[in-house]
This record gives C-alpha cells, sequence and structure tokens, in this order.
C-alpha cells in the first residue's frame, strides 16, 4: 500500500531586518572653541561681563559684579582707612605710656628660670647673692652702657611672666574651690579679679607714694614694682589649695610659712630699688650718697611694706573669695 505524501511545503518569505524610521547621528562630544576675543563675554546675573578686565580680580558671575560694585569698593576703602586710623591713635597714645621693648624684656623667660624663681619665693632662705647681674652694650650716640640682664639670663631678675600666671590662677582656683564648695555664683569671677586688681593697684600706689617721699628714684622702677608686687599670689595659690585640707592648724602653719617667705623674698630683692646706694646693687655703675637718717627711714619703709602690707593682703587674698574655708574658716 502506497502512503500518500505531505504537500509540498509552501515557501518562507524572506527576512527583512526593521530599518528605522527616524535617523538621528550621535554628535561627536568636542571642546567648545574658545570665545572670539572681539566678543564681549557672557553676560552674568546683573548683564556684566564675566571677562577679568585688566587690573581687577576674576571672581566668578554668580556674585554679580559684586567686588567691581563702586559702592563695595568705597566701603572697603573706609574700613581700611578707619582701621588704619585706629591703629594709629593706639600707637600715639597707649604706647607714649606703655614701653612695649622694656615690657617685653620681663616676659624673655625659659621654663628653667620659672621653676627656679618659684623655688626661690617659696624658699629664700639659703639664696646667694641677690645682687641683679648687668652687661654692656653700645648705645646710639657710640657711648657704652650698662643693663640689667633679662629674667632668663639672671634669676635675681623680676619678671612679669610669673606674677600674669599666678594672677590669672587665682582668679579660677578661687572660682573653683567655691564651686566645690557649692557657694559658686555667676558673678564669682568678676568679683574676685576686681578685688585683687584693686589691691595690687592699691599697692603700686602706695609704694609709688612711698618712693616719692622718700626721694628714690630709679630707672624701670615702676615695671620692677609691678612684678615684685605679683609673687604674692604664688604663696596665695599654695595657701588655697592646703584649704581643702580644712584643717585651720595645718592652714595658718602653710600661710605663716609663704607670708615668711614672701616678706624674706621682697626685702632682700627690693634692696637695689629702695636702697642703691652702692655699685653692688645697682650694676649700672651709678652710685647714691644718701645721709644716714635717709637711709634708716628707707630701711623702716621696706620692711614695712614687705612684712606688715604682705601679711594684711596675703591674708585678704587667701580667704576664699567664694565663702569655702580659707586661712580664716575652718574645721
Amino acid at each position: 500500500m502506497q502512503r500518500s505524501g505531505f504537500p509540498a511545503p509552501a515557501t518562507s518569505p524572506p527576512l527583512h531586518h526593521p530599518v528605522p524610521q527616524h535617523v538621528s547621528s550621535i554628535p561627536m562630544m568636542r571642546s567648545p572653541p574658545p570665545p572670539p576675543s572681539s566678543a564681549a563675554g557672557y553676560s552674568s546675573y546683573g548683564s556684566q561681563s564675566a571677562v577679568p578686565q585688566p587690573g581687577t580680580t576674576p571672581i566668578h558671575p554668580g556674585y554679580g559684579g559684586f567686588f567691581n560694585d563702586h559702592t563695595a569698593q568705597m566701603g572697603f576703602q573706609v574700613g581700611r582707612t578707619a582701621y588704619m586710623a585706629g591703629q594709629e591713635y593706639v600707637e600715639q597714645n597707649l604706647f607714649k605710656y606703655i614701653n612695649v621693648t622694656a615690657l617685653k624684656h620681663y616676659f624673655n623667660v625659659t621654663n628653667g628660670y620659672v621653676l627656679n624663681k618659684l623655688g626661690l619665693v617659696l624658699f629664700p632662705w639659703r639664696h646667694k647673692p641677690w645682687s641683679r647681674m648687668g652687661g654692656q652694650r653700645t648705645g646710639a650716640n657710640g657711648q657704652v652702657e650698662t643693663y640689667f640682664l633679662p629674667p632668663r639670663d639672671d634669676i635675681n631678675s623680676p619678671d612679669m611672666y610669673i606674677p600674669v600666671m599666678a594672677f590669672v590662677t587665682y582668679i579660677l582656683l578661687s572660682t573653683l574651690l567655691a564651686g566645690l564648695a557649692g557657694n559658686f555664683k555667676p558673678d564669682l569671677l568678676g568679683r574676685t579679679a576686681t578685688t585683687a586688681f584693686v589691691i595690687v593697684i592699691f599697692e603700686i600706689l602706695g609704694l609709688k607714694l612711698g618712693c616719692y617721699l622718700l626721694n628714690i628714684s630709679n630707672e624701670s622702677q615702676l615695671l620692677d614694682l609691678v612684678a615684685y608686687s605679683g609673687y604674692k599670689f604664688v604663696g596665695i595659690i599654695v595657701n588655697m589649695t592646703v584649704s581643702r585640707l580644712n584643717s585651720s592648724v595645718i592652714m595658718w602653719i602653710v600661710f605663716l610659712y609663704t607670708f615668711a617667705s614672701l616678706a624674706f623674698f621682697l626685702l632682700r630683692s627690693l634692696k637695689y630699688v629702695l636702697l642703691p646706694d652702692n655699685i653692688t646693687d645697682n650694676p649700672r655703675g651709678t652710685t647714691y650718697a644718701m645721709a644716714r637718717s635717709q637711709k634708716l627711714r628707707r630701711t623702716q619703709f621696706l620692711f614695712f611694706y614687705s612684712y606688715v602690707v604682705q601679711f594684711l593682703f596675703m591674708w585678704i587674698l587667701s580667704s576664699n573669695p567664694g565663702g569655702s574655708s580659707g586661712t580664716t574658716g575652718g574645721k
């Protein structure tokens, strides 16, 4: 039996790839051409040219040319003029009363000097000699001048660094102890600083008055007296620290020791200021002739300042302003 064959397959239509109806070409990325030299450039928000002009600083166009505005330039000029005028006023008026060159001399210290000086203030009993050291240099007129060495080269030279740091430490320590005792008030910091500052000013004025009445004159005397009046805060800081022990016996023992050490230190150090009667006390080579009665009055004034005045001021300042236990109060 013969099978009938399948019908012949119909021919498949040819394949056609889709042809895009909208032909678009991808542009090639290239850097924009530089602006022509004849063009004024792109305009900014303020319709000003962004191309920097000769003699001006290039700025971003988004600022609208603020710094190129005449009003802004005039304001900067007025501010600069006011600053220069204020600086000139300070130099002519403030520096007229403060010798900056001489003041720098008192801050010319080293770490070794600070440690040795603190030891000398607290333990002055066996220190020798007490006279200041001097050097020689040629002045502007060609003559040889004798001067005192700076503190970093002479431990007997007074400095401003220790008194200033001790003054600030005293104020901060007073508020800290008051806070630990629960007696802190917002105005305590100002009251403590004001009290200490008034006492120092009163002490310096008293010294200057005594020097005037006793006819005592010395170069750089005022700055020396300011420096020596600030050394008391070293002992006061020790007294206030010991006050945390809450023992009246220990506090009075420490207070009397720090007072005695400060008085002895001032008595020996201020000798060249209040009694400059020989070359040993005055390396500048100037000798002073004084009568025996005048020297006795100066010695009494030095003793009164070193012992009576310092005891009173140390007792006032060592008593904690915050109300916590001090040299006069304890358990």
